[in-house]
């Protein structure tokens, strides 16, 4: 009985991972989290919880990205964003088959992003407005990277064509390597976009190779703790989940010849296509959660 007891508490503490791809199941969802270099987080309805890859997102959710961090959505339609460190997005979807016709807005508030648009469905596929801080841009560009900060708004296009409006003017890129920048409150110019600052910039949203990103089918974790307790574990848990990381605890049998003698629970980070970026993984938690894990597979 008492086995049972700590799994059907364990068990309900878990389904709040569940929860939300279980719900946002039921509608279509315009959105799915791709991939995640943490700390992240997805806050809804009032609820914070560290971003997992796969969650599928519904109007209105918030990400945050915190330090060195980096996500990647794609949009129901084949669209991809890249998010990048310190940022804060809300996608906003009026959409009632997002697969097929998405409509809606994707809002940054701070950060740097990158859209790029699925180039075979393209075009009709989109009735969507991009918002980077007090700027807007109506997409007509197949891949577009934008920045918002305390001092100013960076617009940039890589492919393409884009609008933007802001403080009343309209500001059209019409040629590919080009950016618009505005410091807060001024007037914006256009610029040429150079190689060596696009390479700086595009650096700032993507995920290479051995940034330590889960993508949710990877055999590799990082193992944070093994506890003789389900409380334990589930503290463990909070701890992690609460600095941004997306953390599982697995309960299993201390004897496996004889289960009956107790349980032990493995909290764990998982979901990492290999060692190295397992390794990544855990010492980011180390850094900035303050949790050592080891590498398992």
């Amino acid at each position: 009985m008492r086995v049972l007891r700590v799994l059907h508490g364990l068990m309900a503490a878990l389904s709040v991972f569940a929860a939300g791809s279980a719900m946002a199941a039921v509608l279509s969802s315009p959105a799915t989290v791709e991939a995640v270099q943490a700390p992240a987080w997805l806050d809804r309805q009032g609820y914070t919880t560290a971003l997992v890859p796969g969650t599928e997102l519904r109007n209105g959710d918030v990400l945050r990205t915190g330090e060195g961090a980096r996500a990647y959505l794609m949009l129901a339609e084949g669209s991809r964003v890249k998010l990048g460190e310190s940022a804060r997005f809300t996608l906003y979807s009026r959409s009632t088959q997002p697969k097929k016709h998405f409509r809606g807005a994707l809002d940054l508030a701070v950060g740097a992003f990158r859209f790029t648009t699925n180039t075979i469905k393209r075009v009709k596929q989109h009735d969507l407005t991009i918002r980077v801080s007090t700027a807007t841009i109506g997409i007509r560009g197949t891949d577009i990277w934008g920045r918002a900060d305390a001092n100013s708004e960076l617009i940039a296009l890589l492919e393409g064509r884009i609008e933007i409006a802001r403080s009343g003017t309209s500001t059209e890129l019409a040629q590919a390597m080009t950016y618009f920048e505005a410091p807060r409150g001024e007037a914006g110019e256009i610029k040429v976009l150079d190689p060596e600052l696009r390479k700086t910039l595009v650096r700032q949203t993507e995920i290479e190779p051995g940034d330590g990103a889960a993508r949710g089918r990877g055999l590799w974790r990082a193992v944070a703790g093994v506890l003789p307790s389900s409380e334990e574990a589930l503290e463990l848990y909070d701890q992690i989940r609460e600095a941004g990381f997306a953390v599982r605890v697995r309960p299993h049998a201390m004897d496996e010849l004889d289960a009956g003698k107790g349980w032990h629970y493995e909290v764990a980070l998982t979901g990492f296509s290999s060692e190295a970026e397992a390794r990544a993984a855990a010492v980011r938690l180390k850094t900035l959660a303050g949790v050592s894990a080891r590498v398992t597979r």
